[in-house]
């Protein structure tokens, strides 16, 4: 394709064609010349953003960023609706390369009940890997915002599902034909089936009406970066075991493999929610047969505290997410 946005033509066909799912909250469809896109809202509710933007080679590459987007207003009690993609690709990239990857957010939005209200897409000599922006829109009332630093001293701190969920997902895209030569078929077909873990939103509607007091999804920096960032939103101390940290096996080989940390593995489908009791909320989210466990709890000093059987030590600031080495090996 041409340098530059796409032309009218291949917008129509590659990118707006595909766009059949819409919600009855959409002010209008995408279209070729309308830039702007909006939502409904009845008396009382708000309207909430979330933007994701990723990088990388996956096809669906979209739909991990839509589900970081999708997460993210879940996790502030919003329930997702809509989002707008903008797409970047370089000057090689052909036109089923795009077509492609619209067509996967958008399954993925229908399957969530997310509509595609926008989509734009260009390429770019500055680039050498493509690049997806989501902006993710939710509708919530003004009563039932939740932030990161509404979290209090003295709360359990639940995982929902399992580190690294979306690192190991992204590597596995990035790395298939090198993984498919280390291990068997039977190891590497799990890893593919974690896609159907990366959306939370209904999870997180089962938080909300337990009344958990925060909720942070995992992504850049993994779970390491996310403990901090909500103890530091809350400016309360935490005290969790490293060994609770949930961990799938194909995880663990393959960061093994690529000598990868999975605690700096970005995480999306993944929560870290501050609770007054996280066991019953483990509890409920188990009986919908969902993986989650206490970590610890919050306390009032701001130490941050990582135990990991007789070792103590202190978690550092947020270090750069380990995928990054994924592609500087490039």
């Amino acid at each position: 394709m041409k340098v530059g946005k796409v032309s009218q033509t291949v917008l129509k066909r590659s990118l707006l064609k595909p766009l059949q799912f819409h919600r009855e909250e959409s002010m209008f469809p995408p279209s070729v010349e309308e830039m702007c896109y909006g939502i409904k809202t009845g008396e009382g509710e708000e309207v909430l953003s979330s933007i994701a933007v990723l990088y990388g080679n996956e096809k669906d590459l979209g739909v991990f960023a839509l589900a970081q987007a999708a997460n993210d207003l879940a996790t502030r009690g919003a329930v997702p609706v809509a989002a707008a993609v903008y797409i970047m690709l370089p000057p090689y990239a052909y036109e089923s390369r795009l077509k492609a990857m619209i067509e996967y957010v958008e399954r993925a939005g229908s399957a969530h009940g997310i509509q595609i209200i926008c989509a734009k897409a260009e390429t770019s000599p500055a680039i050498n890997q493509a690049i997806v922006y989501v902006n993710g829109m939710g509708v919530l009332k003004k009563e039932e915002l939740l932030r990161s630093c509404m979290g209090k001293p003295g709360q359990d701190i639940v995982l929902l599902k399992w580190i690294a969920l979306e690192g190991t997902l992204r590597v596995m895209r990035e790395k298939e034909e090198e993984l498919s030569r280390r291990f068997i078929p039977a190891f590497l077909n799990p890893i593919r089936q974690m896609e159907g873990e990366l959306f939370s939103v209904d999870e997180l509607q089962t938080a909300k009406k337990a009344g958990v007091s925060a909720m942070h999804q995992i992504t850049e920096g993994g779970i390491l970066a996310a403990l901090w960032e909500m103890a530091e939103s809350s400016g309360v101390g935490i005290e969790v075991d490293l060994k609770k940290m949930a961990i799938r096996q194909e995880t663990v080989e393959i960061c093994e493999y690529f000598h990868l940390n999975p605690y700096q593995l970005t995480s999306a489908g993944s929560v870290l929610i501050f609770a007054e009791d996280g066991e019953k909320l483990v509890e409920k989210f188990q009986k919908e047969g969902r993986q989650a466990v206490v970590l610890g709890r919050t306390t009032v000093d701001t130490a941050r505290v990582i135990l990991g059987g007789e070792e103590k030590r202190y978690l550092d600031r947020p270090a750069p997410d380990e995928l990054l080495k994924m592609y500087e090996s490039k």
